[in-house]
């Protein structure tokens, strides 16, 4: 099944709205941890809490060897646990949907947004409409041989 350039515009659009859902679900609940280091702490201890992993990067990041090396072990980490996996390429509009101003900690140190993990809640299923767009989009770019999608978060 080929889609056209339309299509596909219209899916990506969709997706990127569906994970702006999730996580503006996700906040108030606490169910986001933030940061490459705090991801990697939440994985360890309890991965099976975890339903969506979030990569971002912007164009600076690229050169980074040493995100690029947690961004693969993360990948890696989450293939193998079964944790669906998005990339993100704008983090200043990832900022902007998980509430920080201009991507600040209310200590005013930056936020670091490279690895964002939405886990469920404990005290109940976590059934979001939202989140199930996101898992079958995950599912759909795996069986293209897309492991790690790329979604495109436009401006506001």
């Amino acid at each position: 099944m080929t889609l056209s350039l339309q299509e596909v515009v219209k899916k990506m659009d969709t997706v990127a709205k569906a994970l702006e859902e999730v996580l503006t679900s996700a906040l108030p609940q606490g169910c986001i941890t933030v940061g490459v280091y705090e991801a990697a702490k939440s994985l360890n201890i309890d991965p099976d809490n975890v339903v969506l992993c979030i990569l971002a990067t912007d164009e600076d990041d690229v050169k980074d060897v040493a995100l690029q090396i947690h961004f693969t072990l993360i990948q890696a980490f989450c293939c193998e646990n079964d944790i669906n996996i998005l990339r993100v390429n704008n983090t200043h509009r990832l900022a902007e949907i998980l509430g920080g101003g201009g991507g600040k900690q209310s200590s005013g140190e930056p936020m670091d947004l490279h690895c964002v993990l939405v886990t469920s809640p404990h005290s109940t299923s976590w059934k979001d409409p939202a989140l199930s767009k996101l898992n079958r989009f995950c599912r759909e770019s795996r069986c293209m041989d897309q492991w790690v999608p790329i979604i495109n978060l436009p401006e506001r």
